[in-house]
Parts: C-alpha cells; structure tokens; sequence
C-alpha cells in the first residue's frame, strides 16, 4: 500500500505545473486536507474554487475521478462522483524517478556502454570500408 505524503504531492505539483514551491506546498495542503487518510473523496465535498485547482491536477495526472451509480429505493439511479490520487505518479515524481525539465544538464551522450562491447579492429575495418 503506497502512502502519499504532502510533500510528495507538493514535489509533483511543482514538477508538472512548473510553479514555485511555495505555491506547490499550498496546493498539496488543500488537496490533502480533503484526502486526509483516504485514497478518494466524494466531489460534493468541494467548493467551486477547489474543484478548478483538482481539475487542473487532474489534467497533469496527479488526480482522476471515477463514479458509481447506486440504485434508489423508489428506482432511480444516483450517480455519486470521486476523487482519486494518482498515487503511482504523484510517487514516481516524489522520488526523482523522473527527469525534470528545470533541472536538466546538458550532458553528453554516454558511449561507454554500447562502444565498449566493439573490439578495435572493428573500428579500423569501418574506416579502411570507407575509404
């Protein structure tokens, strides 16, 4: 069972929406003062203003929603709305398994690996080839 932390969430708000981290960490408090310790929350427990800020989670794949619909005793069908932490992405940005976009160093390209499987005179036969 993965547990999400605020500050796991906090790291992969301010990786996907490319914001600070001061606003990533206020962010990762409201949605996480609405999770507590569940893995979903019904949508009715949402105002306005924080629905927007789930849909824009949403739309990164930090959250997703799913419904059920349960059958009244008069025999009308409720739809009941959730919301869901992406727990294996918010965890995989958590943890650095990612490559951020603000982060990333130029480096070159690590030949090591696949040219050092190649003896020498495979080189030297390449280049008389193509002369």
């Amino acid at each position: 069972m993965n547990i999400v932390t605020v500050n796991d969430l906090s790291m992969a708000i301010e990786e996907k929406l490319d914001i600070d981290a001061l606003k990533a960490k206020k962010y990762a408090n409201i949605v996480m003062d609405f999770f507590g310790f569940e893995d979903r929350i019904i949508d009715n427990a949402l105002e306005q203003k924080d629905r927007q800020l789930f849909y824009m989670l949403e739309a990164q794949g930090l959250l997703h929603t799913e419904r059920e619909n349960i059958l009244l005793s008069n025999g009308r069908q409720w739809r009941i709305h959730y919301w869901l932490l992406a727990k294996n992405t918010i965890l995989r940005y958590s943890n650095n398994q990612w490559i951020s976009t603000k982060n990333k160093i130029s480096q070159p390209p690590q030949h090591d690996t696949v040219y050092s499987y190649l003896s020498k005179d495979m080189w030297t036969t390449r280049k008389n080839s193509s002369m």
